[in-house]
């Protein structure tokens, strides 16, 4: 049912505009923190050991309270926990230019998991709130071409700040653009339940529980997120161990990783426009990645700079063709009152995986070696992409268009 108040509301393209920027100079502004912290920590005096558990805190709790920050976002209005999130993530950059040892980096980066998983789902959320169904793939595709750009350009800004100036300079350059974004979005976004093209009921939480425990589509779409990015946090950590051993110089090796990146953004939106025009996105993701699966295992078996970049691009443009496919997919699976829990649970698979990639996977390569690493994670991924598939061959909720 079309809500009143969505009759005189902005165009769909300037409610788009806006969450697309949101999303990207939210992102922007984070990570222009990413490639620093580890750098200022160790000034601080950190351990390796230190290093690592700055990020896995701020992982682990993004992962664990993405959903029900989600489903929060369904009862009390998007806008508010997107100002929150925001808020949170400014707090953090100007806390971290005060910080004096690497305990009190753990701590700030503990707030920082809180607002991402305050921001990501619901962030998310919102876009598919305002985008009509035919229209879903593209949304998606614009919003996630977005915030991949945002990480992507994020870190660069951050190390030219850092290499200009100082640490502290990048997080208060940080906090003063979330600022400034927040007093943009707090004018600037409309809430959602006054765009929406849907004005969805507020269900009892027993309901939405019910929704959780049954959709059991639903939850094969969190479990091959959770399995593609535990493959991804294994791809961050460990290829450039990986590439140095086989002889790849540091300057290659960061061409590898842009090549991925690169790629991934760019397929965003052909396929979210192709997604919007087939009977069963299902079918887009299990070709995505499949290949993806098939990629770690060629990354895993490379042995030169060039078979390095070639499987690095290739796996970009096939979690491109995934993903856009698994958040559109998700949308189908829900009604409007559920998508933050959709969303919420979903984000919170790709933050557990990046994080469990990064740990389970540095515990075994010390035993197995890296080559090893990458093929037991493409045939992890290759098992949990059949179990999607028959899944939804099996459910009367297949995926169609509706």
């Amino acid at each position: 049912m079309i809500s009143q108040r969505a009759k005189s509301a902005p165009s769909y393209e300037v409610l788009l505009l806006i969450s697309c920027a949101v999303g990207y100079f939210g992102y922007f502004c984070a990570y222009m923190r990413i490639p620093v912290v580890p750098l200022f920590a160790g000034q601080l005096g950190a351990e390796t050991f230190q290093v690592g558990l700055i990020n896995a805190s701020f992982l682990f709790l993004a992962g664990a309270l993405s959903l029900p920050m989600g489903i929060l976002s369904d009862r009390i209005g998007r806008k508010l926990l997107i100002l929150w999130g925001l808020s949170m993530s400014m707090v953090t950059s100007f806390v971290l230019v005060f910080c004096k040892t690497p305990e009190q980096m753990i701590l700030a980066y503990v707030f920082f998991g809180l607002g991402q998983a305050a921001l990501a789902p619901t962030l998310m959320s919102y876009a598919t709130d305002i985008s009509p169904v035919t229209h879903m793939g593209r949304t998606y595709g614009w919003y996630t071409l977005a915030i991949y750009a945002g990480m992507s350009t994020g870190p660069a800004a951050g190390g030219m700040i850092a290499h200009w100036l100082s640490f502290q300079a990048v997080f208060a350059a940080s906090g003063t653009l979330i600022l400034a974004l927040l007093v943009m979005a707090i004018f600037f976004l409309p809430r959602a339940r006054d765009v929406a093209l849907e004005k969805p009921p507020k269900l009892p939480f027993l309901i939405v529980a019910r929704e959780l425990v049954t959709n059991v589509p639903l939850m094969a779409c969190w479990l091959v997120t959770l399995g593609a990015c535990t493959g991804m946090g294994t791809f961050l950590t460990f290829v450039p161990l990986h590439a140095k051993e086989q002889g790849v110089n540091i300057g290659q090796i960061g061409l590898i990783f842009a090549a991925q990146a690169l790629f991934n953004a760019l397929s965003r939106l052909p396929f979210g426009y192709l997604s919007d025009r087939i009977t069963r996105r299902n079918h887009l993701v299990v070709a995505g990645l499949t290949s993806f699966a098939l990629c770690m295992a060629g990354v895993g078996a490379a042995s030169s700079f060039h078979t390095f970049i070639l499987f690095a691009a290739v796996m970009g443009f096939s979690m491109g063709t995934g993903f856009t496919a698994i958040g559109t997919l998700m949308t189908e699976l829900v009604g409007p009152s559920c998508r933050g829990l959709a969303m919420g649970g979903y984000n919170g698979a790709i933050y557990l995986g990046m994080m469990l990639g990064a740990l389970v996977m540095g515990a075994i390569a010390g035993h197995i070696g890296f080559r090893n690493s990458f093929f037991m994670i493409a045939s992890m991924n290759l098992t949990v992409i059949l179990l999607f598939h028959v899944i939804f061959k099996k459910s009367q909720k297949p995926g169609t268009k509706p």
